[in-house]
Protein backbone atom coordinates (compact mmCIF):
# COMPACT_ATOMS: atom_id res chain seq x y z
CA UNK A 1 0.00 0.00 0.00
CA UNK A 2 1.29 3.39 -1.16
CA UNK A 3 1.84 6.20 1.30
CA UNK A 4 -0.52 9.32 1.45
CA UNK A 5 1.18 12.65 1.45
CA UNK A 6 0.28 15.67 2.98
CA UNK A 7 1.65 19.64 2.07
CA UNK A 8 1.14 22.27 4.77
CA UNK A 9 -1.17 24.99 3.05
CA UNK A 10 0.21 28.53 4.83
CA UNK A 11 -3.49 30.24 3.70
CA UNK A 12 -5.72 27.75 5.32
CA UNK A 13 -3.18 26.77 8.10
CA UNK A 14 -3.81 23.06 7.57
CA UNK A 15 -2.33 20.01 6.13
CA UNK A 16 -3.92 18.95 2.90
CA UNK A 17 -3.76 15.36 1.07
CA UNK A 18 -1.58 15.50 -2.30
CA UNK A 19 -3.43 14.33 -5.13
CA UNK A 20 -1.45 12.26 -7.51
CA UNK A 21 -2.28 12.59 -11.41
CA UNK A 22 -2.57 9.71 -13.93
CA UNK A 23 -0.70 11.36 -16.39
CA UNK A 24 2.17 11.83 -14.53
CA UNK A 25 2.91 8.69 -12.57
CA UNK A 26 3.08 7.20 -16.68
CA UNK A 27 5.32 9.98 -17.69
CA UNK A 28 7.56 8.85 -14.77
CA UNK A 29 7.75 5.30 -15.47
CA UNK A 30 8.13 6.06 -19.30
CA UNK A 31 10.89 8.55 -18.80
CA UNK A 32 12.16 5.86 -16.25
CA UNK A 33 11.84 2.88 -18.93
CA UNK A 34 13.88 5.14 -21.35
CA UNK A 35 16.54 5.90 -18.98
CA UNK A 36 17.12 2.21 -18.41
CA UNK A 37 17.27 1.44 -22.18
CA UNK A 38 19.54 4.04 -22.82
CA UNK A 39 21.68 3.63 -20.00
CA UNK A 40 21.78 -0.52 -20.91
CA UNK A 41 22.47 0.55 -25.07
CA UNK A 42 25.61 2.64 -23.35
CA UNK A 43 26.90 0.62 -21.39
CA UNK A 44 26.58 -2.29 -23.74
CA UNK A 45 28.46 0.36 -26.58
CA UNK A 46 31.22 0.40 -23.61
CA UNK A 47 31.44 -3.44 -23.27
CA UNK A 48 32.08 -4.01 -27.24
CA UNK A 49 34.65 -1.28 -27.88
CA UNK A 50 36.48 -1.70 -24.66
CA UNK A 51 38.89 -4.91 -24.67
CA UNK A 52 37.69 -7.91 -23.04
CA UNK A 53 37.76 -7.90 -19.54
CA UNK A 54 39.13 -11.70 -18.39
CA UNK A 55 39.11 -13.63 -15.14
CA UNK A 56 41.91 -15.01 -13.35
CA UNK A 57 41.37 -17.79 -14.28
CA UNK A 58 40.52 -17.20 -18.21
CA UNK A 59 44.05 -15.05 -18.33
CA UNK A 60 46.19 -18.27 -16.64
CA UNK A 61 43.68 -20.67 -19.76
CA UNK A 62 45.20 -18.06 -22.07
CA UNK A 63 48.67 -17.80 -21.09
CA UNK A 64 48.80 -21.77 -20.97
CA UNK A 65 47.26 -21.90 -24.77
CA UNK A 66 49.92 -19.72 -25.73
CA UNK A 67 52.62 -21.62 -24.13
CA UNK A 68 51.49 -24.92 -25.79
CA UNK A 69 51.16 -23.08 -29.03
CA UNK A 70 54.87 -21.95 -28.91
CA UNK A 71 56.25 -25.78 -27.82
CA UNK A 72 54.49 -26.48 -30.32
CA UNK A 73 56.24 -24.67 -32.89
CA UNK A 74 59.54 -25.55 -30.92
CA UNK A 75 58.75 -29.02 -31.83
CA UNK A 76 58.10 -28.51 -35.41
CA UNK A 77 61.46 -26.88 -35.64
CA UNK A 78 63.05 -29.75 -33.90
CA UNK A 79 61.80 -32.56 -36.17
CA UNK A 80 62.70 -30.21 -39.33
CA UNK A 81 66.79 -30.47 -37.78
CA UNK A 82 65.98 -34.00 -37.26
CA UNK A 83 64.73 -34.90 -40.00
CA UNK A 84 67.34 -33.17 -42.37
CA UNK A 85 70.11 -35.34 -40.23
CA UNK A 86 68.30 -38.08 -40.67
CA UNK A 87 67.73 -37.52 -44.88
CA UNK A 88 71.69 -37.43 -44.69
CA UNK A 89 72.14 -40.70 -42.79
CA UNK A 90 69.67 -42.45 -45.09
CA UNK A 91 71.70 -40.82 -48.24
CA UNK A 92 74.61 -42.16 -47.24
CA UNK A 93 72.88 -45.47 -46.10
CA UNK A 94 71.44 -46.24 -49.65
CA UNK A 95 74.79 -44.61 -51.63
CA UNK A 96 77.64 -45.50 -49.69
CA UNK A 97 77.03 -48.34 -46.80
CA UNK A 98 74.77 -50.67 -48.93
CA UNK A 99 76.64 -50.12 -52.21
CA UNK A 100 79.77 -50.92 -50.76
CA UNK A 101 78.64 -54.13 -48.93
CA UNK A 102 76.61 -54.93 -52.61
CA UNK A 103 73.29 -54.66 -50.64
CA UNK A 104 70.25 -53.55 -52.46
CA UNK A 105 68.81 -49.68 -51.48
CA UNK A 106 65.67 -49.07 -49.40
CA UNK A 107 63.22 -47.80 -51.48
CA UNK A 108 62.48 -44.44 -50.72
CA UNK A 109 58.45 -45.25 -51.03
CA UNK A 110 59.25 -47.83 -48.15
CA UNK A 111 60.92 -45.08 -45.91
CA UNK A 112 58.63 -42.41 -46.86
CA UNK A 113 55.71 -44.29 -46.20
CA UNK A 114 52.17 -43.06 -44.21
CA UNK A 115 49.67 -44.84 -42.21
CA UNK A 116 46.66 -46.24 -43.76
CA UNK A 117 43.36 -47.74 -42.39
CA UNK A 118 41.66 -45.90 -39.53
CA UNK A 119 41.65 -41.97 -38.14
CA UNK A 120 44.42 -42.30 -35.93
CA UNK A 121 43.97 -38.63 -35.02
CA UNK A 122 40.24 -38.59 -34.45
CA UNK A 123 40.49 -37.78 -30.89
CA UNK A 124 42.15 -34.72 -31.54
CA UNK A 125 40.36 -32.94 -33.85
CA UNK A 126 37.15 -30.52 -32.85
CA UNK A 127 39.03 -28.17 -30.71
CA UNK A 128 40.67 -24.95 -31.48
CA UNK A 129 44.16 -26.30 -32.58
CA UNK A 130 43.39 -29.62 -33.85
CA UNK A 131 45.29 -28.47 -37.47
CA UNK A 132 48.27 -27.89 -35.41
CA UNK A 133 48.03 -30.88 -32.82
CA UNK A 134 46.90 -33.45 -35.62
CA UNK A 135 49.74 -32.38 -38.23
CA UNK A 136 52.45 -32.74 -35.33
CA UNK A 137 51.37 -35.77 -34.22
CA UNK A 138 51.41 -37.31 -38.13
CA UNK A 139 54.72 -35.75 -38.77
CA UNK A 140 56.44 -37.27 -35.43
CA UNK A 141 54.55 -40.64 -36.19
CA UNK A 142 56.03 -40.78 -39.72
CA UNK A 143 59.80 -39.82 -37.97
CA UNK A 144 59.35 -42.34 -35.53
CA UNK A 145 58.88 -44.75 -38.59
CA UNK A 146 61.70 -42.99 -40.80
CA UNK A 147 64.07 -43.75 -37.62
CA UNK A 148 62.79 -47.91 -36.96
CA UNK A 149 63.41 -48.62 -40.77
CA UNK A 150 66.84 -46.96 -40.51
CA UNK A 151 67.49 -48.63 -37.65
CA UNK A 152 66.44 -51.89 -39.03
CA UNK A 153 69.29 -51.17 -41.88
CA UNK A 154 72.30 -50.47 -40.02
CA UNK A 155 71.48 -53.41 -37.96
CA UNK A 156 71.44 -54.74 -41.18
CA UNK A 157 74.75 -53.54 -42.69
CA UNK A 158 76.01 -54.07 -39.32
CA UNK A 159 75.49 -57.45 -39.92
CA UNK A 160 76.95 -57.43 -43.47
CA UNK A 161 80.18 -55.63 -41.99
CA UNK A 162 80.79 -59.01 -39.54
CA UNK A 163 80.13 -60.92 -42.76
CA UNK A 164 82.48 -58.75 -44.67
CA UNK A 165 84.43 -58.83 -42.38
CA UNK A 166 84.67 -62.61 -42.05
CA UNK A 167 85.14 -62.67 -45.51
CA UNK A 168 87.72 -61.11 -46.06
CA UNK A 169 89.74 -62.71 -43.29
CA UNK A 170 89.09 -66.22 -44.50
CA UNK A 171 89.42 -65.56 -48.04
CA UNK A 172 93.08 -67.22 -49.32
CA UNK A 173 95.10 -63.73 -49.38
CA UNK A 174 98.55 -64.63 -48.82
CA UNK A 175 101.47 -66.90 -50.30
CA UNK A 176 101.64 -70.10 -48.24
CA UNK A 177 106.05 -69.99 -47.33
CA UNK A 178 108.36 -67.26 -47.11
CA UNK A 179 108.93 -65.48 -50.35
CA UNK A 180 110.67 -62.30 -49.89
CA UNK A 181 112.83 -62.70 -53.24
CA UNK A 182 110.31 -64.13 -55.01
CA UNK A 183 112.45 -66.54 -56.35
CA UNK A 184 110.67 -69.57 -55.12
CA UNK A 185 107.74 -70.10 -57.32
CA UNK A 186 108.95 -72.84 -59.29
CA UNK A 187 105.71 -73.69 -61.25
CA UNK A 188 102.52 -72.13 -61.81
CA UNK A 189 98.55 -72.83 -62.41
CA UNK A 190 98.03 -74.61 -66.02
CA UNK A 191 99.72 -77.12 -68.18
CA UNK A 192 103.54 -78.05 -67.56
CA UNK A 193 105.63 -81.27 -68.55
CA UNK A 194 105.34 -84.12 -65.85
CA UNK A 195 108.77 -84.31 -64.13
CA UNK A 196 108.66 -88.59 -63.99
CA UNK A 197 106.28 -89.30 -67.71
CA UNK A 198 107.90 -85.81 -69.23
CA UNK A 199 104.32 -85.83 -70.82
CA UNK A 200 102.82 -82.34 -70.68
CA UNK A 201 99.96 -82.63 -68.07
CA UNK A 202 97.35 -79.47 -66.26
CA UNK A 203 98.81 -78.61 -62.90
CA UNK A 204 96.19 -77.24 -60.70
CA UNK A 205 98.03 -75.50 -58.16
CA UNK A 206 101.68 -73.86 -57.45
CA UNK A 207 105.20 -75.24 -56.48
CA UNK A 208 107.09 -73.11 -54.09
CA UNK A 209 110.57 -74.33 -53.93
CA UNK A 210 112.28 -74.61 -50.11
CA UNK A 211 114.37 -76.82 -48.20
CA UNK A 212 112.51 -79.13 -46.16
CA UNK A 213 111.66 -78.36 -42.62
CA UNK A 214 110.53 -74.63 -43.80
CA UNK A 215 107.49 -73.24 -42.40
CA UNK A 216 104.25 -73.17 -44.59
CA UNK A 217 101.45 -71.08 -43.44
CA UNK A 218 97.92 -70.90 -43.46
CA UNK A 219 96.72 -68.44 -46.24
CA UNK A 220 93.13 -67.04 -44.22
CA UNK A 221 90.99 -68.24 -41.54
CA UNK A 222 89.30 -71.29 -41.61
CA UNK A 223 89.32 -74.81 -39.85
CA UNK A 224 91.21 -77.66 -40.79
CA UNK A 225 89.53 -80.08 -42.40
CA UNK A 226 91.99 -83.05 -43.48
CA UNK A 227 95.28 -83.55 -42.13
CA UNK A 228 96.94 -86.86 -43.41
CA UNK A 229 98.29 -88.98 -46.62
CA UNK A 230 95.71 -90.94 -47.57
CA UNK A 231 95.04 -88.43 -51.47
CA UNK A 232 97.54 -89.95 -54.12
CA UNK A 233 100.15 -88.29 -54.90
CA UNK A 234 100.04 -85.12 -52.28
CA UNK A 235 101.58 -87.38 -49.58
CA UNK A 236 101.26 -85.81 -46.28
CA UNK A 237 98.79 -82.84 -47.38
CA UNK A 238 96.22 -80.39 -45.25
CA UNK A 239 93.27 -79.32 -46.93
CA UNK A 240 91.80 -76.24 -45.08
CA UNK A 241 88.07 -75.30 -45.14
CA UNK A 242 87.61 -71.33 -45.05
CA UNK A 243 84.36 -70.69 -45.30
CA UNK A 244 81.95 -69.02 -48.78
CA UNK A 245 82.86 -71.93 -50.87
CA UNK A 246 87.23 -71.63 -49.82
CA UNK A 247 89.15 -74.79 -49.57
CA UNK A 248 93.31 -74.50 -49.97
CA UNK A 249 95.53 -77.34 -49.95
CA UNK A 250 98.93 -77.94 -49.01
CA UNK A 251 100.76 -80.94 -50.28
CA UNK A 252 104.20 -82.86 -49.90
CA UNK A 253 104.92 -81.71 -46.29
CA UNK A 254 107.27 -83.37 -44.21
CA UNK A 255 105.21 -82.95 -40.62
CA UNK A 256 101.81 -81.22 -39.47
CA UNK A 257 101.57 -78.49 -36.94
CA UNK A 258 97.77 -78.97 -36.94
CA UNK A 259 95.01 -81.41 -36.35
CA UNK A 260 91.66 -82.30 -37.88
CA UNK A 261 89.08 -80.03 -37.20
CA UNK A 262 91.20 -77.50 -35.04
CA UNK A 263 90.69 -73.66 -36.09
CA UNK A 264 93.37 -71.61 -37.32
CA UNK A 265 94.13 -68.18 -38.42
CA UNK A 266 95.96 -66.75 -41.86
CA UNK A 267 99.51 -66.73 -41.00
CA UNK A 268 99.61 -69.60 -38.70
CA UNK A 269 102.29 -72.36 -39.17
CA UNK A 270 100.24 -75.43 -40.26
CA UNK A 271 102.97 -77.91 -41.38
CA UNK A 272 106.89 -77.83 -42.84
CA UNK A 273 108.27 -78.71 -46.47
CA UNK A 274 108.95 -81.80 -47.40
CA UNK A 275 108.80 -84.26 -50.32
CA UNK A 276 106.43 -86.86 -49.36
CA UNK A 277 103.81 -88.46 -52.34
CA UNK A 278 104.53 -87.99 -55.98
CA UNK A 279 107.34 -85.38 -55.99
CA UNK A 280 110.69 -85.03 -57.23
CA UNK A 281 112.25 -82.30 -54.94
CA UNK A 282 111.61 -80.67 -51.40
CA UNK A 283 108.58 -78.06 -52.30
CA UNK A 284 105.37 -77.09 -51.32
CA UNK A 285 102.49 -77.88 -54.26
CA UNK A 286 99.81 -75.65 -53.16
CA UNK A 287 95.80 -75.69 -54.49
CA UNK A 288 92.72 -73.38 -54.44
CA UNK A 289 88.95 -74.97 -54.34
CA UNK A 290 86.09 -72.24 -54.72
CA UNK A 291 82.54 -74.31 -54.69
CA UNK A 292 84.53 -77.97 -55.32
CA UNK A 293 86.73 -76.34 -58.64
CA UNK A 294 90.46 -75.62 -58.72
CA UNK A 295 90.82 -71.95 -59.40
CA UNK A 296 94.44 -70.69 -60.20
CA UNK A 297 95.85 -69.66 -56.81
CA UNK A 298 97.73 -66.56 -58.55
CA UNK A 299 95.24 -64.52 -58.24
CA UNK A 300 94.88 -64.64 -54.36
CA UNK A 301 98.01 -62.83 -53.29
CA UNK A 302 97.11 -59.72 -52.66
CA UNK A 303 97.66 -59.76 -48.70
CA UNK A 304 101.21 -59.32 -49.10
CA UNK A 305 102.74 -58.35 -52.86
CA UNK A 306 102.54 -54.90 -54.07
CA UNK A 307 101.43 -54.35 -57.75
CA UNK A 308 105.04 -54.78 -58.54
CA UNK A 309 105.93 -57.77 -57.09
CA UNK A 310 102.41 -59.01 -58.50
CA UNK A 311 103.34 -58.69 -61.91
CA UNK A 312 106.72 -60.06 -61.08
CA UNK A 313 104.90 -63.75 -59.79
CA UNK A 314 102.59 -63.69 -62.42
CA UNK A 315 105.03 -63.55 -65.17
CA UNK A 316 107.13 -66.67 -63.23
CA UNK A 317 104.13 -68.18 -62.70
CA UNK A 318 103.19 -68.13 -66.33
CA UNK A 319 106.44 -70.30 -67.81
CA UNK A 320 105.57 -73.35 -69.03
CA UNK A 321 108.26 -74.94 -66.99
CA UNK A 322 108.42 -78.45 -65.55
CA UNK A 323 106.52 -79.28 -62.44
CA UNK A 324 108.00 -80.66 -59.62
CA UNK A 325 104.66 -83.18 -59.03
Amino acid sequence: MSKVKYYYDSDTLSYKKIERKKGRKLGIAFVSVLGAFLAGFILLLIYLNLPQIETPKEMALKRELQNMQLQYAILNKKMDQIQNVLANVEDRDNNIYRLYFESNPIPEEQRKAGFGGINRYKNLEGYDNSKLIVETNKRMDILSKQIVVQSRSLDEITDLAKEKESLLAAIPAIQPVKNENLKRIASGYGWRSDPFTKVKKFHYGMDFTAPRGTPVYATGDGRVERADNRSTGYGNHIRIDHGYGYTSLFGHLYKYNVRVGQKVKRGDVIGFVGSTGRSEAPHLHYEIFKDGERINPINFYYGNLSPEEFDLVLTKAQQENQSLD
